[in-house]
């Protein structure tokens, strides 16, 4: 995780951060996600978080389900903080980024701000176990990780780097597979809010083994 900050508790983070709602989207500690930012009001955000020093952002989900104004809609109370750690113009007026996650955020309250982007006060201390890099890991259960991992690519038509998952530490496996995992919003942020690894990777095989049940009932056709 190539990263210049270090981050060693709550105390190290703002209390107030930018938050950039979108469906679907899991960031964890450690892992990497990559995004397109092209809306005017997140590019001023990435500026910003430049200006500011921290190049902090809180990846949050839309709870769509519970919102009455699409142009604002509710957000979960559970997101995730990342640190800009690679930034490049596109020449067109676009930046491409990848965020590297440090650690989970509750949100106290959204912010009354004048910026065009949304900003929260949040409190990171209920994820504490976040600035400890590979805690738990050891109580996940690997190989049912992988047994279900090896059905879901059977299943879609789907293959993968075996030697890279071989010798991915189980922090690392449990949350790559999170993020990529094409589930919904529900099941995101149940894997995001889980209280450890452990429960996380759980989360993850359930949620697998109860979508390639259905594909089997339904008969449906393999992704391709």
């Amino acid at each position: 995780m190539p990263i210049n900050a270090e981050y060693r508790g709550p105390g190290d983070l703002p209390e107030v951060i930018p938050v950039f709602p979108l469906p679907g989207a899991l960031l964890l500690p450690r892992g990497q996600m990559p995004l397109n930012i092209f809306e005017p009001r997140y590019l001023a955000m990435v500026d910003d978080a430049f200006r500011d020093g921290h190049r902090l952002i809180g990846m949050i989900q839309p709870d769509v389900s519970h919102t009455l104004d699409e142009a604002k809609p509710k957000l979960f109370r559970v997101g995730c903080a990342g640190r800009i750690t690679q930034l490049a113009e596109s020449g067109d007026g676009r930046y491409i980024l990848e965020l590297t996650g440090i650690a989970r955020f509750k949100v106290i309250e959204e912010m009354a701000v004048l910026t065009p982007y949304r900003q929260c006060k949040v409190d990171f201390f209920p994820f504490i176990d976040d600035f400890t890099a590979r805690k738990g890991e050891e109580a996940v259960d690997r190989e049912a990780l992988l047994a279900v991992l090896t059905d879901f690519l059977k299943a879609n038509n789907l293959k993968v780097d075996w030697e890279g998952v071989e010798n991915a530490p189980n922090e690392a496996l449990v949350n790559a597979l999170a993020m990529m995992s094409p589930y919904g919003a529900p099941e995101k942020q149940a894997m995001l809010e889980a209280p450890d690894l452990k429960t996380r990777a759980e989360i993850l095989v359930a949620v697998t083994e109860m979508d390639l049940a259905k594909k089997r009932t339904s008969g449906d056709p393999p992704l391709q």
